[in-house]
């Protein structure tokens, strides 16, 4: 292929790349600019090529502008934040990757990739100033849990009768009284930021302010100023900003996705960890910090370790408390009360009247996974509320995931442990009615749980502590399953 051809095709494919190129020479002479950078900085390719780079962006110089650094240097700039005007007074905010280009050991130039960043840090200002304003939560007046402002999660609100979550309450409620770092660990939807929350809520702490920052949502060079604040003329551009850090201080901050946090900061963070101490972005003084920091992941914290993705001296100085929250399918008995709360949350925000949901449903949801957690469960019911239009979900309500799965009764009739009445279920059919049938493991399960409970009931003369402390369970769980099968407190 001749060689203008080839050429042709490579300022084609650069043409086409959704980042600006910039190119410069080793006189600092624009020698290649595409229109994804002419957007970015409001020229034309025209107006910039073949004209030395400070002519055209007289704002910078041999120190701030990164292409004449990687010059005089010839070392590469990854993600550098740039501020900047051009020769027209536009102001331009740009995150650069700006590399050496060498012709065997010889330096002829260098090329710059550029993302635009205004929105994002727009975004990240505005975080910053709404938090700045913060001076205490203020907190919602519920007449019962589950009426949230968005920061007043408390332990009562975690709704559960499974054993191995009440004693992960018990072990937050402790843990609230002290100000060590804290791992949570659990699939998505699983409840993290709520356990987070009602920790920060039972603390000392309370009073202070409560920040949240998903590591995940922003890229590597913005999340450092965001938690870290900006010193004016770190970078060019920058003003003296505290970071969340500073806002959260006497509080909490809660970041969640710590591993999505690039392994640099995860090392400035460990060092705040141990020495309660940040540095804004370009200033040369530390200043201290009262912050107690919560982190959560969504993976395993120690495979993300050997992944490399989470440092390893950082897991073991946030992991001092830590806290593993089972996913929905591990606490299956949990289900039936949830419907129960969101059918009430949904009846209050969308003033209906719905009263349950069909035994078909009710058997459906108690044998579906739910990968998508407590979270998942939500979206379904707040869906079904939208498409029923008396008083009972049924299975044509529900999102098209779930409604059309394979029906749980090939007979079409109640499965086990519902009543038909339209509610969740209640009692329990005799053996006799379902014997022949071909049984599932969960209708196993009911049908022992059922004869346990009658058993020890019977056995202490219907006294319901003694019986709950025969069968191993605490008694509001004794009493949550004698209220579902209509039989109240004996």
């Amino acid at each position: 292929m001749p060689m203008s051809e080839t050429v042709e095709m490579l300022q084609a494919i650069l043409g086409t790349i959704d980042e600006g190129i910039h190119v410069v020479d080793a006189n600092g002479i624009t020698i290649y600019y595409n229109h994804v950078a002419a957007r970015l900085d409001g020229l034309t390719p025209d107006e910039v090529l073949g004209k030395p780079l400070l002519e055209v962006f007289p704002s910078l110089d041999r120190h701030s502008s990164t292409l004449l650094r990687v010059i005089a240097s010839g070392e590469p700039i990854y993600n550098q934040p740039q501020t900047y005007t051009n020769w027209k007074g536009m102001r331009v905010e740009t995150v650069n990757t700006t590399l050496p280009v060498r012709v065997g050991k010889r330096l002829v130039g260098a090329v710059e990739v550029a993302k635009d960043i205004r929105k994002l840090k727009e975004l990240s200002e505005r975080l910053l100033d709404l938090q700045a304003q913060i001076s205490k939560p203020k907190r919602a007046k519920r007449s019962r849990p589950g009426e949230w402002d968005g920061l007043s999660f408390q332990f009562a609100d975690i709704l559960t009768q499974n054993e191995r979550m009440m004693r992960l309450k018990d072990r937050a409620r402790k843990a609230a009284r002290t100000s060590s770092p804290v791992l949570i660990y659990g699939e998505t939807g699983t409840g993290k930021e709520l356990f987070v929350q009602s920790i920060h809520q039972a603390s000392s702490r309370s009073g202070k302010p409560f920040i949240a920052q998903n590591c995940a949502a922003l890229p590597a060079s913005l999340l450092e100023s965001l938690l870290f604040g900006t010193t004016k003329g770190s970078f060019t551009g920058a003003d003296d900003r505290p970071g969340l850090f500073e806002l959260a201080d006497g509080g909490t901050l809660f970041l969640d996705e710590l591993n999505s946090m690039p392994l640099d900061l995860q090392a400035k963070l460990l060092r705040v960890l141990q020495d309660g101490q940040i540095r804004r972005i370009g200033s040369s003084s530390a200043a201290r910090v009262d912050v107690r920091v919560i982190a959560a992941v969504n993976e395993p914290p120690l495979a993300l370790v050997r992944r490399g993705a989470l440092r390893m001296d950082l897991y073991y100085r946030i992991n001092v408390v830590s806290f593993e929250l089972p996913p929905l399918r591990e606490r299956r008995e949990d289900v039936d009360l949830l419907v129960r709360h969101f059918l009430d949350k949904y009846n209050r925000r969308f003033q209906m009247q719905v009263q349950g949901i069909s035994p078909e449903v009710a058997d459906l949801f108690r044998q579906y996974d739910w990968p998508g957690n407590v979270r998942e469960l939500e979206h379904v019911i707040e869906a079904a509320m939208n498409m029923v239009e008396g008083a009972v979900i049924e299975r044509e309500h529900l999102p098209p995931h779930l409604a059309e799965r394979s029906p749980v009764n090939a007979t079409g009739e109640s499965g086990p442990g519902e009543t038909g009445s339209g509610e969740i279920g209640s009692g329990v059919p005799p053996v006799e009615a379902w014997a022949a049938e071909q049984r599932t493991l969960p209708e196993v399960l009911r049908e022992v749980e059922e004869r346990m409970i009658a058993d020890a009931l019977k056995s202490t003369g219907g006294n319901v502590l003694r019986a709950a402390r025969l069968l191993g369970i605490p008694r509001q769980t004794l009493q949550y399953k004698l209220s579902q099968r209509g039989a109240g407190e004996r």
